[in-house]
C-alpha cells in the first residue's frame, strides 16, 4: 500500500483511498473512500474517485487491500492486558510443571520486583485438573510475594508472603488455606498486589495494551474498571493517556453503585463489571441449579440481588448514565432482569429502554430472559471467544454444568432473532484481543444452533460497540461517520452464512452484500496494515 502525502494537520487533512475494497453498506461494490476532517466524506467506485484526486492532501493506493470500519472491543481491562503482554503469562502452560517453570524463570528474571505478578493459568485445561498450591508457589518463588490470577480473573493463586501483606485475610470470604482465593479474599490480595505497580509501570502497561489493540485494527476499547477491579488512579490515568496520545479511543465504565463517583471519574456509565456474580471457571457464577463438579448444593456466589439492581438502574436512569452489570450464571441474569423490570415499573419502560443499559457476559440465558433483554432494550456485551475456549462437550463448561446445560450457553443467534443489541469484546486479558478470531468464534460457535453469520458477527464487533455507548452514527463507513477504519491484507472476500444447510459462502456480486474475509476455521486471518482513528493514523504495519 503506497501513499502520496502533502503536509497538513492530521485533523484537517483530506485523504483519498482507492484501488481496493471498501466495506460499506452505502455501496457494496465500493473501491474508494474519501476522508475529510476526521470523517468519511464519500464512498464509491474507482472511476468516480478520480474527480477528487486533485483536491486531496494524500492519495493512498490500497493495492487491493480491504478497508473496514475499525473494530470496537466492548470489554477490556487495559492495564491488566498490558501487564500480561509484558509480564508473566501462563495461558500457554500445558500442565502444572510448565506453569511452575515459568514462575521460576520470571522470579529469577525480576529480582527487584517487590511483588511478582502473573496471569492466565487454567487448571481446567491441565491433565490433572488441579490448581497450583501455595506450597509449590512458595518454593518456585523462593518465598517472595506472588499474585497469579486465574484466566477468568475471578480467583488467584498466591504465595504465603503475599498473604502476610494482607491483615485478616484468613477471615475473609473466599479464603482457603492452600488453594486459590475467591470472592472478598481475592479482591483483597489483588488490591495488595496491584498497589505494587508504580505509576510509570502502569502507564507503560496501558501504552502496550493500546498499541497492541491498534495493531489488530481495534479503534475503540471499552475499559471496564471499578473499585474491586483496579483503582481510581488507574482509571483516570488511562482516560488521560488516551486523550493526550494518539491511539484507540477509550470509553470508560466504572463499576460502582456510587454513581456520582463514577461520573466524577469521567465514566460514561456506572457499569461494566459491577458484579452480580462471578465466573463459571472459578465456580462463583450464580446458578439456579448446583454445579455438576462441586460440593453438593453449591450454586456459586451472589453479590447483588434484584432489589440492588433495581435501585441502581433507577438511579442511573434518572442521572442520565448507563447502568450495567456483570452477570454470567442463570440466577444472576434472572436477578438483573427482575431488577430492571422493577426499575421500569418505577421510572417507565421508555426511559429504561432509552438509557441502553448493559449486561456483560450474559452467558446462561433462557428464552424468557432473552425476551426480557429485548423488552428492556438491554445490550448484551458478550465474548464469543469464551465458547471457543471453554465450550463443546468436552470443555470446561460441560465439566462445570454438565453437557446439556453447557450446550445452552452463549446463544448469540437467539439473541439476534429476539432483537437484542449485541456488542462483542474479549474481556482481555481473560481472552486475547483478537477481533477477527472473535468474529470467527461467533460464526462457528461450538453449538451450531447458536451460530450467526460472519456479517452479523462483524457488525456486533464494529457498529455494535458504538451503539452500546449510544452512538448510532459510527462503526460504519458511510458519509458523515467518524473515520475510524482499518486496512487489511486478506484473501478473496466472501459472504458467509451461519447455517450448514445452505451455502456457507458466495462470491456472486449480484447478492449486493459487501464481502468479508473467509473465516472458515483453518483459513488465515486478515493482517492489519494500518489503523486510523478519527482520520489520524494510529498504527502502520512493519511492511508499510
Amino acid at each position: 500500500m503506497s501513499t502520496t502525502p502533502t503536509p497538513a494537520p492530521a485533523e484537517s487533512r483530506t485523504v483519498l483511498l482507492s484501488g481496493g475494497d471498501v466495506h460499506s453498506p452505502a455501496d457494496p461494490f465500493a473501491t474508494a473512500m474519501v476522508v475529510e476532517r476526521g470523517h468519511v466524506a464519500w464512498v464509491g467506485s474507482e472511476g468516480a474517485a478520480d474527480a477528487f484526486a486533485e483536491g486531496v492532501d494524500e492519495v493512498v493506493d490500497l493495492e487491493g487491500a480491504l478497508v473496514t470500519p475499525a473494530f470496537t472491543d466492548a470489554h477490556v481491562h487495559t492495564t491488566s492486558t498490558g501487564l500480561a503482554l509484558t509480564g508473566l503469562d501462563l495461558s500457554a502452560a500445558r500442565d502444572r510443571g510448565e506453569a511452575l517453570a515459568l514462575v521460576r524463570a520470571h522470579a529469577a528474571a525480576r529480582p527487584t520486583d517487590r511483588i511478582l505478578l502473573g496471569h492466565g493459568w487454567d487448571a481446567a485445561r491441565w491433565p490433572d485438573g488441579e490448581p497450583l498450591t501455595r506450597a509449590e508457589l512458595d518454593e518456585a518463588t523462593g518465598g517472595r510475594p506472588l499474585y497469579l490470577s486465574r484466566i477468568d480473573v475471578h480467583s488467584a493463586a498466591v504465595t504465603t508472603a503475599l498473604l502476610d501483606l494482607v491483615p485478616g485475610i484468613a477471615d475473609r470470604p473466599g479464603f482457603t488455606p492452600d488453594g486459590p482465593l475467591t470472592r472478598d479474599a481475592h479482591h483483597a490480595v489483588r488490591a495488595a498486589a496491584h498497589s505494587a505497580v508504580t505509576p510509570r509501570q502502569r502507564t507503560e502497561a496501558q501504552r502496550a495494551a493500546l498499541r497492541h489493540a491498534a495493531s489488530l485494527g481495534i479503534g475503540s476499547v471499552h475499559e471496564c474498571g471499578g473499585p474491586d477491579i483496579s483503582s481510581e488512579d488507574d482509571f483516570t490515568g488511562l482516560l488521560r493517556l488516551a486523550a493526550e496520545e494518539s491511539g484507540p479511543r477509550v470509553v470508560g465504565y466504572w463499576a460502582d453503585l456510587d454513581i456520582e463517583r463514577a461520573r466524577a471519574l469521567g465514566a460514561v456509565g456506572a457499569a461494566g463489571d459491577l458484579f452480580v456474580d462471578g465466573s463459571l471457571g472459578s465456580r462463583t457464577a450464580c446458578l439456579h441449579e448446583p454445579y455438576a463438579d462441586a460440593a453438593a448444593g453449591h450454586t456459586g456466589t451472589s453479590y447483588l440481588d434484584a432489589h440492588a439492581v433495581a435501585a441502581h438502574v433507577v438511579a442511573c436512569t434518572e442521572a442520565g448514565l448507563q447502568a450495567g452489570f456483570h452477570a454470567i450464571g442463570d440466577a444472576a441474569v434472572t436477578a438483573v432482569v427482575d431488577g430492571v423490570r422493577a426499575a421500569a415499573e418505577k421510572v417507565g419502560l421508555g426511559r429504561v429502554r432509552a438509557a441502553r443499559h448493559r449486561v456483560e457476559h450474559a452467558e446462561m440465558l433462557s428464552p424468557e430472559t432473552i425476551a426480557s433483554f429485548a423488552e428492556f432494550g438491554l445490550t448484551a456485551s458478550v465474548q464469543p471467544a469464551f465458547d471457543a475456549l471453554w465450550g463443546g462437550e468436552d470443555g470446561m463448561y460441560a465439566d462445570r454444568l454438565g453437557v446439556e446445560r453447557a450446550r445452552a450457553l452463549n446463544p448469540f443467534a437467539a439473541l439476534l432473532r429476539a432483537g437484542v443489541p449485541l456488542a462483542f469484546g474479549s474481556d482481555s486479558p481473560v481472552t486475547p484481543l483478537d477481533p477477527w478470531g472473535t468474529v470467527r468464534a461467533a460464526a462457528f460457535h461450538r453449538t451450531p444452533e447458536h451460530r450467526v453469520s460472519v456479517r452479523a458477527a462483524f457488525t456486533a464487533h464494529t457498529r455494535g460497540g458504538w451503539r452500546a455507548v449510544g452512538r448510532d452514527d459510527a462503526g460504519i463507513l458511510v458519509p458523515g461517520a467518524p473515520a475510524d477504519y482499518a486496512v487489511w491484507r486478506t484473501e478473496e472476500l466472501v459472504v458467509q452464512a451461519p447455517d450448514d444447510r445452505v451455502a456457507r459462502w458466495s462470491t456472486d456480486p449480484r447478492s449486493g452484500t459487501p464481502g468479508l474475509p473467509d473465516l472458515t476455521p483453518g483459513a488465515q486471518l486478515p493482517l492489519c496494515l494500518r489503523t486510523v482513528v478519527g482520520g489520524r493514523t494510529v498504527y502502520v504495519g512493519p511492511d508499510e
